[in-house]
């Protein structure tokens, strides 16, 4: 079980934005050790390449007949209400972020395992949720299981970079006609110190998450020699715009889904803190305060972020810049949309000299129902995590799933390993690492939720 998730953390799919950067070789040996490793899966199961390296995968289902001997789950498990007929979509991506900076424990693509941990890019952002899903379903075809519905599995390849693979997925499943019952893609988990004063873990699932945009500020000049600078050149007024940024801020809000995460959390808390969840649950102007006031992670649950991420100006430190650039990323809240809060930018900054150009836009996620879909996620949370409470929220981080909120309203976003959140805190950064045990548990999930949707 493990050798396979060693073997694909060992293959650098670094995913740029830049085709040029792409090592495809490391894609096409992805491609090949997993054939090598899933047999079955690849023997069975219809696929289509989707994009250069995107992988669909098809495991047809019935919802009446099953191969003699194989494992049968009763009826009742399945939650009132839902038709045979519609599948379901397990997602994951292939992709991993560039290794920049930070003292590794163990190299990064290595696929070291020590002491019972993982080590390596990949081994949370999303390379062990794709190899326990491939895990769950060869296991499962090696005992002529055959589910009670179609699955399909996407698994994307340039998830990191907001490519193009998913929505070719959705084009794909939509020209077929598949309307999904349910798609659930990577992104929460069964965190640990998710709440000050709350020592049990809290298996939280993404039921919507907020939009991204992208813009570029820039200021044009004269440029010149820096012995003669001329007063608020391109440089100091596009400071100026990014400070006056910097200090501004949009209307706070609170989604329902926060609301419920804070409602079902409060019981686990210790005493002053479960006074004080269960207060905040109840009364939305003080949940608003007190996450305003925790912090930037917490005030980002309640409202649209601005981070200026990438600068240009001057080519050379005695000349003055004819032009300077800034790159906003925008984290756009549920509740706001993408001209709501360019609009934002053009009135903050106040300055006709300083031209704001949208890259790219993606608007909020729709929010998806917390009812018999979501339950199923939850029961199987419960046999594997039984010390975990399940519970919506709203995922700050964007994921693939955004993308097929086109053919189903209920897009989740779980990866079923536990995570402290030193672990969650590596994400994107060094020394990604998921213990053994987590990773034997959520091979262990997915197999559960194959055997009863």
């Amino acid at each position: 079980m493990l050798e396979a998730l060693q073997a694909l953390l060992r293959i650098p799919t670094i995913s740029t934005r830049v085709p040029e950067e792409w090592d495809h070789r490391a894609f096409q040996a992805f491609h090949a050790a997993l054939r090598e490793h899933f047999p079955l899966l690849h023997e069975h199961l219809e696929l289509t390449r989707v994009g250069e390296y995107g992988l669909l995968f098809r495991w047809a289902g019935t919802p009446t007949e099953r191969p003699a001997g194989a494992p049968t789950e009763p009826p009742t498990k399945r939650p009132p209400g839902t038709s045979p007929e519609s599948p379901v979509v397990l997602m994951a991506h292939i992709d991993v972020v560039p290794v920049e900076g930070g003292q590794w424990t163990h190299p990064p693509f290595a696929g070291v395992v020590e002491d019972g941990i993982i080590w390596g890019r990949g081994a949370l952002d999303c390379k062990a949720s794709l190899v326990a899903i491939c895990s769950a379903v060869e296991d499962l075809l090696g005992e002529g299981f055959v589910p009670a519905r179609d699955v399909w599995l996407s698994f994307g390849c340039d998830e990191e970079v907001a490519g193009q693979a998913a929505p070719l997925a959705v084009e794909e499943l939509r020209g077929r006609g598949v309307e999904p019952w349910f798609v659930l893609d990577e992104g929460g988990a069964v965190a640990y110190d998710a709440f000050p004063g709350v020592t049990s873990p809290i298996a939280v699932v993404g039921v919507t998450e907020k939009g991204i945009t992208s813009l570029e500020l820039r200021v044009e000049g004269r440029g010149g020699h820096a012995s003669t600078p001329a007063r608020m050149g391109p440089t100091a007024r596009l400071a100026r715009a990014i400070t006056r940024l910097d200090r501004s801020a949009t209307r706070a809000s609170i989604p329902d889904a926060t609301v419920e995460l804070f409602r079902r959390a409060a019981p686990l808390a210790q005493q002053p803190m479960r006074s004080v969840l269960t207060a905040a649950a109840r009364f939305r102007p003080l949940l608003t305060r007190l996450l305003l006031a925790a912090g930037p992670e917490s005030a980002a649950m309640v409202r649209s972020t601005f981070a200026v991420t990438t600068l240009s100006g001057s080519p050379s430190l005695n000349v003055v810049a004819a032009s300077a650039t800034a790159g906003v990323n925008i984290r756009v809240m549920i509740g706001d949309t993408v001209q709501s809060v360019v609009e934002h930018v053009r009135r903050t900054i106040a300055d006709d000299q300083v031209r704001i150009r949208v890259v790219d836009a993606g608007e909020p996620s729709p929010e998806s129902p917390v009812d018999e879909a979501f339950a199923l996620l939850g029961a199987a949370t419960a046999e594997h995590f039984p010390e975990a409470v399940t519970a919506p929220y709203v995922m700050m981080a964007a994921t693939d799933a955004r993308h097929f909120t086109a053919i189903c309203r209920r897009v989740y976003r779980f990866t079923p390993f536990e995570m402290t959140k030193k672990q969650r805190e590596a994400i994107h950064s060094y020394d990604e690492h998921l213990s053994v045990d987590a990773y034997v548990k959520g091979v262990a999930w997915y197999r559960t939720l194959l055997t009863t949707v």
